[in-house]
């Protein structure tokens, strides 16, 4: 057995040499040749020069050897950009006897994803010497042997190739045989030992020879083997094989014991000298040979993968010790019993949801150990996902994006690989890669509903939250994290923010201020839902608030109009039958719907069996016959309630005077108490006033029949047709008319004498009615309208009659 040298040298010139095969944007190779057993962290080249790379792209990269599931013999340094020895190579044990012996494996880049194909070539060094199984060899040679009789040897085994390895035999000492050497067609050689001088047992019996193996390194090696040879007496005929050459084939992953084949020698002896035995020329744990029947069969497991065929040297002897010798071949037949052996290379954990198309995601290796169609393997990905897979070379893949990525869709994918090869039946392997989709801000918020209406009631809370704006965002994180936002916009010039605000987080609407629904109905205004992303996404819409009434206001009379200086009187003629109406009570409430529905009850009367109010429409009128009895003066007092809840309330004072002439009526309502300055001074006022009223009566009169003449027509129609006069009310009862009570429409007339701080005459009538009003501190001025000629007369006579009652 060799053995390594101990006295190699520790410094061995390095053999570099470079062949870039191909070179292109993606990959590239390069080769290098080293020795073997080159000592660890020797350099084995500048990857980094002859990649023309950057050593800083190899550390931006995160450059990596990557070899498969072989082991590691090379390292990347990154800091200096070279490939050093990793660990001890030795080659025999790496390659065996195939030449040339190599190391094949990828540097790895990423950002973006790149590899590079690196061989390193192994060349041997004389560090084995030539071996034998065995340490000798007998022989029994029959002295009859003749000349020329040729006896096989053990080959020796040199694990070094080239010229390293076994290159010559020596025999010595050399009296009676000689070395042949023949060569064979598979390159070996057959060492026989050939009888170059008869064989005397008388002489010498026994024979004690020396084979040495020398190799062709430098020192050069040997291995020895002794020989002995016992000499027989005669037998001169030696076996004979059918064939020089056997030929058998085995399927891998046969059953122990199959038979392959049967080998034949054939003696041309008799007797016990014919009896051939068969023999291996060396030993093996995968075959046997039957040493009687020949019978060569199978004990061992072979696998294709490991070796192809084998081939070994038979031995046929006899019992007189000639023999004769042949070579078997055994064909290795491959089945497809591996599995496609898929690795990742490199992957990406996520990827950007706006990557674009043909971004690369993973790089796979896949190899399948079988041959021919067995070893031809086809990859492919599980299907409706938005990925490919590559053919790269025959066993590199890439896995990159084929369509546009959706996080808001699919937010995970589990990648399939699936590798098939083309066997019979087809074996295949998986791996699945779970990739992550990270988020772009590509979805802007969304509200729940396109537009959005509340109602508050008026008279509420500052800050009490009304109702809720909702948007949703499909993205996530950040850029689903939603904002509401209150858009700059005014409600009747004042800005909204001073109405409402919106909470940033919640999106809940607070109201400011106390609304008033008698001066805001409703409002509109717009929110924006922004998101967190950047640059940020915003949708707006539409809020439209509705203030709802409160009974928050009392209803208000009209009519009859209540002051502390005057009294309004209605007159009622004795003769008035059952019904008569003797006026309207008039009074409207500003709130809305039910809230400004008014009732009417009578509360106090002087006599309450004499006039009813009307519930919903406030006329007052005879429930009886007036008669005689009755007293001139009455005083009613009338509530005015409406309908919410709680309802509020309002009341009226109306005088009533039942009489048939205006002298009752004077001297009835004349009874009032006055002030007593004031009457002291009643009498100088009057005589100064005088004056003045009959210069302003006698104007007026003329004024009046001017006016009457000229629309004399027009009034009749109008009195006569129970038609409504339209009235002029204030400015706060301006919308009454929609939602308020005032159903009918009156008319008001002030009259007002010189002294109109303490009298005063009003005159409120509703159509046609007869009306009286008058002062009770100075007696009064009354007015008495009868819509026909006899109006301006009447007037006349009153005045006439108040002048004289003054005197």
């Amino acid at each position: 057995m060799g053995k390594k040298m101990s006295d190699r040298t520790m410094t061995r010139q390095v053999l570099l040499f470079i062949s870039v095969l191909s070179l292109s944007s993606v990959h590239g190779q390069v080769s290098y040749s080293i020795p073997e057993e080159m000592a660890k962290g020797s350099l084995v080249g500048n990857i980094a020069q002859d990649l023309d790379l950057d050593i800083k792209r190899l550390k931006s990269g995160k450059a990596r050897i990557f070899t498969g599931d072989s082991a590691e013999y090379i390292e990347l340094n990154k800091e200096r950009g070279v490939l050093l020895i990793k660990d001890r190579i030795d080659r025999e044990t790496l390659c065996g006897m195939t030449t040339p012996c190599a190391l094949h494996f990828q540097i790895i880049l990423e950002n973006p994803m790149e590899f590079f194909r690196v061989t390193v070539e192994i060349t041997d060094v004389n560090d084995n010497a030539p071996s034998f199984k065995k340490t000798e060899k007998r022989f029994e040679i029959s002295e009859s042997a003749v000349i020329g009789a040729t006896f096989m040897l053990e080959i020796a085994i040199d694990p070094d190739v080239d010229l390293n390895c076994l290159q010559s035999y020596t025999l010595n000492p050399i009296d009676f045989f000689h070395l042949k050497l023949k060569n064979q067609p598979d390159g070996s050689k057959k060492v026989e030992m050939v009888l170059q001088k008869p064989l005397d047992r008388e002489k010498q019996e026994q024979l004690s020879l020396v084979l040495t193996a020398i190799d062709g390194g430098e020192p050069q090696l040997s291995g020895t083997v002794q020989i002995h040879v016992t000499v027989l007496d005669i037998n001169d005929n030696a076996p004979v094989f059918t064939q020089e050459i056997y030929k058998a084939t085995v399927v891998e992953n046969s059953p122990k014991g199959a038979l392959l084949a049967t080998v034949s020698a054939s003696d041309a002896d008799k007797g016990s000298n014919s009896m051939v035995s068969y023999s291996f020329s060396s030993s093996t744990d995968l075959f046997e040979l039957d040493s009687e029947s020949g019978e060569f069969r199978l004990i061992g497991h072979v696998d294709y993968e490991k070796a192809k065929y084998y081939q070994m040297f038979i031995e046929a002897m006899d019992e007189g010790g000639l023999s004769d010798s042949s070579k078997i071949i055994i064909d290795v037949i491959d089945v497809n019993d591996n599995r496609p052996i898929i690795i990742i290379m490199s992957k990406s954990s996520s990827i950007a949801e706006d990557s674009i198309s043909n971004t690369v995601i993973a790089m796979i290796s896949v190899n399948d150990p079988d041959s021919d169609s067995n070893g031809q393997v086809h990859c492919g990905i599980n299907e409706n996902i938005p990925f490919t897979i590559k053919s790269i070379s025959n066993v590199f893949y890439s896995l990159v994006t084929d369509s546009d990525l959706d996080r808001e869709r699919a937010s995970e994918y589990n990648i399939s690989v699936t590798c098939s090869d083309e066997g019979v039946p087809s074996l295949s392997s998986s791996v699945t890669l779970t990739l992550q989709i990270s988020d772009v801000n590509d979805n802007a918020p969304v509200f729940e509903r396109s537009s959005y209406e509340a109602y508050i009631i008026e008279n509420n809370t500052p800050g009490l939250s009304t109702f809720t704006v909702n948007a949703r965002d499909a993205d996530w994180n950040q850029n689903a994290r939603v904002s509401y936002i209150l858009e700059d916009s005014s409600v009747n010039g004042v800005p909204v923010s001073s109405y409402v605000s919106v909470s940033a987080d919640s999106g809940v609407i607070h109201a400011v201020r106390s609304f008033d629904y008698e001066q805001i109905k409703d409002f509109q205004f717009r929110v924006k839902a922004q998101d967190g992303g950047s640059p940020p996404l915003s949708s707006v819409v539409a809020v439209r608030i509705l203030v709802q009434d409160q009974n928050d206001n009392a209803p208000q009379v009209l009519y009859p109009v209540q002051t502390s200086s005057s009294l309004v009187a209605e007159m009622v003629p004795r003769s008035a039958d059952v019904g008569y109406l003797v006026t309207k009570v008039v009074a409207v409430d500003v709130d809305s719907g039910q809230n400004a529905w008014l009732s009417y009850k009578l509360q106090k009367a002087t006599d309450r069996a004499l006039f009813e109010v009307g519930l919903q429409n406030g006329e007052i009128r005879t429930i009886r016959q007036v008669n005689d009895k009755d007293v001139v003066k009455q005083r009613l007092t009338v509530v005015v309630e409406d309908n919410g809840q709680p309802s509020r309330s309002a009341t009226v004072n109306v005088n009533v005077a039942v009489a048939d002439s205006f002298p009752e009526v004077l001297s009835e309502f004349t009874d009032f108490t006055h002030d007593k300055d004031y009457n002291d001074n009643l009498t100088f006022y009057l005589v100064l006033a005088l004056a003045v009223v009959s210069f302003l009566f006698v104007t007026c009169l003329v004024v009046i029949i001017s006016v009457k003449i000229h629309r004399w027509r027009q009034s009749r129609v109008l009195y006569h047709s129970n038609l409504p006069v339209i009235p002029y009310y204030p400015p706060r009862y301006a919308d009454t008319l929609g939602t308020g009570t005032l159903q009918h429409v009156y008319n008001y007339e002030v009259c007002r004498t010189t002294d109109s701080r303490k009298s005063d005459c009003k005159f409120v009538r509703p159509c046609s009615e007869n009306v009286l009003i008058m002062d009770p501190s100075s007696t009064g001025t009354m007015d008495k309208r009868i819509n026909d000629d006899s109006d301006t007369s009447f007037v006349l006579d009153f005045w006439a009659l108040k002048q004289m009652e003054y005197y």
